[in-house]
C-alpha cells in the first residue's frame, strides 16, 4: 500500500514516518509541507539525514492521488478541513489527525474550536477512529481521535457499557506533555514557563470535551456531561489521565481488573495492570499502547482509573496507523509492535 503524508514536519507527521519505517505492507511515497516544501527534509530534521531521502513536496492533490492509495493529514485543526476537500470529492481515502471531522453535531465545532466547520455532509462521511470501537471499519474517511479523548474514552468504556457507574459522578483529571501543543511557540510552552512547573489550562473549555461526550453517549445515551480538566506537565510527551467515578454496586479491585481484562481481551494495545499496580508514563512512551490501572475505595464508593498513553503514539500517529491497518485488512499490530522507549 502506498501512502502520502501532508504535514510531515510536525510532531505527529514525524511520528508517522517513524512507525511506517517498520511497516511491512506500507510504503511512504511522498511527503508534503506547505511551509517548508522548498527546504531539504534532512536539513529541517537532522536526526533523519540519510534515513529519509524523499524530498519535501508542495501539496498537489492530483499528483498525490496518482501516486498513492491513501493520504494522511497531520495538519492542525482549521487546515485539514480545506486540504481534505479535493480528496473527498475524488472519493480518495483520507485519515485526518486533526479535530476538523470529529464532531458530528452541527454547531459543536464552531463552539469549541471558534472556527467555521467543514460542510456537515462531509463531516458525516468520516468514521470516528477510536480504533477499538470503530463503528464503520470499512469507511475510507477516518477522523483520528484526540489524545485526551482517546485516553478518557478507553478509561470509561467498560464501566459505561456494563452500566457500572453513576453518570453524574465522572471526573477526569488529564495531564499532558509539552509536545501535545505542537511546534507552535507560545508563552506557556517556553522552557522557562514549563520546566519545574505545572499549569492548568482551558478549564471547562477544552475542545476534546465534546468529542469525549460524543463517544460516551454512544455507550450510554443518558450521559450529559463530565468534569474534565487539563494540565500541562514538564515532560516532552505522554498523557497521564486519572479518572474518578462512583459505582452503582461495590466491587473488589480484583473483580474490577477482571472486568477490564475481559472487556479488552481482544485488543492488543490495551494492557490492564494487576490489582494494586498503576502505570507510569515511561512504560508507554514511543508506543501505541494504552496501559490502565484500577482501584476501588470502599469508604467513598469511588473508583480510580489511571491511564497512560503516548500523545504522539496512541494519541495520534500510532492510532492513525492502527486505523489504516483495520481499513486495509492488515494485522492490527503491523508497524506498531515495537518496544516502548525506556527509560
Amino acid at each position: 500500500m502506498k501512502v502520502s503524508i501532508i504535514g510531515v514536519t510536525g510532531y505527529s507527521g514525524l511520528e508517522l514516518l517513524r512507525y511506517f519505517r517498520q511497516h511491512p505492507f506500507v510504503e511512504v511515497v511522498s511527503i508534503h509541507s506547505h511551509s517548508m516544501n522548498k527546504k531539504s527534509f534532512g536539513d529541517v530534521n537532522p536526526h533523519l539525514q540519510q534515513l529519509i531521502t524523499l524530498p519535501l513536496e508542495e501539496i498537489n492533490p492530483e499528483k498525490i492521488m496518482e501516486e498513492s492509495d491513501l493520504v494522511l493529514l497531520a495538519t492542525p485543526s482549521g487546515i485539514s478541513k480545506e486540504l481534505a476537500l479535493p480528496f473527498i470529492e475524488a472519493d480518495f481515502p483520507v485519515i485526518d489527525l486533526s479535530g476538523d471531522f470529529r464532531l458530528k453535531k452541527q454547531g459543536e465545532y464552531e463552539k469549541w474550536y471558534a472556527s467555521t466547520a467543514a460542510p456537515n455532509n462531509l463531516i458525516q462521511k468520516f468514521d470516528y477512529g477510536l480504533a477499538e470501537y470503530r463503528q464503520y471499519p470499512q469507511s475510507k474517511w477516518i477522523a483520528n481521535p484526540g489524545c485526551y479523548a482517546t485516553a478518557a474514552q478507553l478509561s470509561l468504556a467498560p464501566l459505561l457499557i456494563e452500566d457500572k457507574i453513576l453518570l453524574d459522578s465522572i471526573v477526569v483529571d488529564a495531564k499532558s506533555g509539552i509536545s501535545g501543543a505542537g511546534k507552535g511557540l507560545s508563552q506557556s510552552t517556553h522552557f522557562s514557563e514549563t520546566h519545574d512547573n505545572m499549569t492548568l489550562y482551558k478549564m471547562n473549555t477544552h475542545q476534546h470535551i465534546p468529542e469525549i461526550i460524543q463517544q460516551l453517549q454512544i455507550w450510554e445515551p443518558k450521559i450529559k456531561a463530565i468534569q474534565f480538566s487539563t494540565t500541562l506537565i514538564p515532560v516532552t510527551r505522554g498523557i497521564f489521565l486519572t479518572t474518578y467515578a462512583k459505582l452503582k454496586q461495590p466491587i473488589s479491585d480484583e473483580k474490577l481488573v477482571q472486568l477490564y481484562e475481559e472487556h479488552f481481551e481482544k485488543n492488543p494495545f490495551i494492557r490492564i495492570q494487576k490489582a494494586s499496580h498503576y502505570p507510569v508514563l515511561k512504560q508507554v512512551i514511543g508506543s501505541n499502547y494504552c496501559d490502565i490501572g484500577l482501584a476501588y475505595n470502599q469508604e467513598t464508593n469511588m473508583i480510580t482509573i489511571v491511564t497512560v498513553i503516548d500523545n504522539l503514539g496512541k494519541g495520534a500517529a500510532g492510532q492513525a496507523i492502527q486505523n489504516l491497518n483495520i481499513l486495509a485488512g492488515f494485522d492490527e499490530k503491523c508497524g506498531l509492535d515495537n518496544l516502548p522507549i525506556y527509560p
